[in-house]
């Protein structure tokens, strides 16, 4: 069979599963992809300053740099990609985007103007959108159910890798360039540090699409419809809004619940670094170490967490644990992201963002592996794409701007934005809560389900 052909015989959930080193193996390469995802996405929240300079351009406009550009194309692309992943070969798809999104992750370092840089993010963006969907159905084949919360998790952990390094790697490389000064480029003219910084920060995906290429392909397991009713072609269309009529509740909750909790955490992963420099005169790369330095400990670790406590409530016989250890995340995290940032100085601050990023980061893995114990395996990459969809749109594309707007036309003035990160915060993070906790009754009857029409 060829590597570029996605296998067709399907395995049984309950079958023989793949040597667990090779297993976590798959999954640690899948998540250093997602780390470079997240560095080339997250990179500009650290040079948000220098940029709004050259170009000139207000909060708002950095805002929609940050959420709308990258995900417009992120969430809408997902969907049609996922289709692809439910199949054809996963791992092709993902080496494909890598090599999108990290040509464009430099790209962004010839904009000129907002308007290029716009079209550069919407490419990263566009990059991208062939990563989750297939990584989690790729990793739903390699694992049983009881260990697929903490296998989610631990890719997940990309996300705050990715955020973490971007931080480092951004805070090192302002530190080197801005020594440097500006840079003459033959054909390109004059080059600014931040220009310079996109141009290294692309470079980094040459090795990861190396080591995906390493990964093979999995048998598909379960393609027997779990729920899904006979519509002659279990990954179509068709019968993807058959299943989402009998699972409704549980799609509504689910999806609200997570995108509430992504605006909060989205918000504070683009503004924070913003919120140091405006508000207590940080230098750039100073934050960027710090604030890197709290997202790949104690935010690698609230991710793990997560998963942890998911799993670890499942074994003791909570059918609903993905969803309920999420709820509880949401919640304890509501007084530090409120409080953080109305810190009186930034040594507070930081203690204070340490509570808060690894509050926020355990629910980070939880939605796609709650996905994953409901839905079958013809419809896996799909029903995680369209949580993308809704989920990001709201997420990425809301998030960083309502605090722009709050800041810009709430309060009028950017050395506001701290009230604004807290204002956000206090109302999402427990709405995030409750939804969640509402979809906790409608998520057991949607596992019940699956699991009778499977047995």
């Amino acid at each position: 069979m060829s590597d570029t052909q996605s296998p067709t015989r399907a395995l049984p959930d309950d079958g023989d599963w793949p040597n667990p080193l090779y297993s976590w193996y798959v999954v640690a390469v899948l998540m250093l992809a997602y780390t470079n995802s997240f560095i080339d996405r997250q990179i500009l929240s650290l040079l948000i300053e220098p940029i709004r300079a050259d170009l000139a351009i207000s909060d708002t406009q950095v805002s929609l740099l940050a959420g709308i550009a990258f995900t417009l194309f992120y969430t809408i692309l997902g969907v049609p990609i996922a289709r692809l992943a439910d199949q054809k070969n996963r791992k092709a798809i993902i080496a494909t985007g890598i090599v999108v999104w990290s040509a464009m992750t430099a790209a962004c370092g010839l904009s000129r103007n907002f308007w290029q840089l716009f079209m550069a993010r919407i490419g990263v963006g566009v990059g991208e959108a062939t990563l989750s969907p297939a990584a989690f159905s790729i990793i739903a084949d390699y694992f049983p159910k009881h260990q697929l919360a903490r296998a989610f998790s631990v890719y997940s952990m990309g996300v705050y890798f990715g955020a973490g390094l971007a931080m480092v790697i951004g805070g090192i490389v302002i530190r080197m360039v801005v020594e440097a000064g500006t840079t003459t480029v033959p054909l390109l003219g004059q080059i600014k540090p931040w220009q310079i910084t996109f141009f290294y920060v692309g470079l980094l995906g040459l090795p990861i699409f190396l080591l995906v290429l390493s990964i093979r392909e999995p048998m598909r397991r379960g393609l027997a419809a779990a729920g899904v009713p006979d519509t002659g072609n279990a990954s179509s269309s068709a019968a993807l809004f058959a299943f989402l009529r009998v699972n409704a509740k549980t799609a509504f909750y689910h999806f609200m619940a997570f995108s509430m909790v992504g605006i909060a955490i989205t918000g504070y992963m683009v503004w924070t670094p913003t919120l140091f420099i405006r508000t207590w005169g940080w230098e750039a790369a100073d934050i960027g170490l710090a604030y890197g330095g709290i997202m790949l400990v104690l935010g690698t670790a609230g991710v793990y967490s997560g998963g942890f406590l998911a799993d670890w409530m499942e074994k003791r016989g909570y059918r609903d644990a993905i969803l309920r250890a999420a709820c509880f995340a949401a919640i304890a995290a509501v007084p530090f992201a409120v409080a953080t940032p109305l810190m009186p100085n930034g040594t507070l601050a930081l203690v204070g963002l340490g509570f808060t990023s690894f509050l926020m980061a355990v629910p980070q893995g939880l939605p796609a592996a709650a996905l994953q114990v409901v839905t079958p395996n013809p419809l896996r990459a799909q029903m995680t794409a369209l949580y993308f969809l809704i989920g990001n749109m709201l997420a990425l594309g809301f998030g960083p701007t309502l605090i722009a707007l709050v800041t810009d036309y709430g309060f009028g003035d950017p050395q506001h934005l701290r009230y604004s990160m807290a204002l956000v915060s206090a109302v999402v993070l427990p709405l995030g809560g409750c939804l969640s906790y509402l979809a906790l009754k409608p998520y057991r009857e949607s596992r019940d389900r699956a699991e009778q029409i499977v047995n």
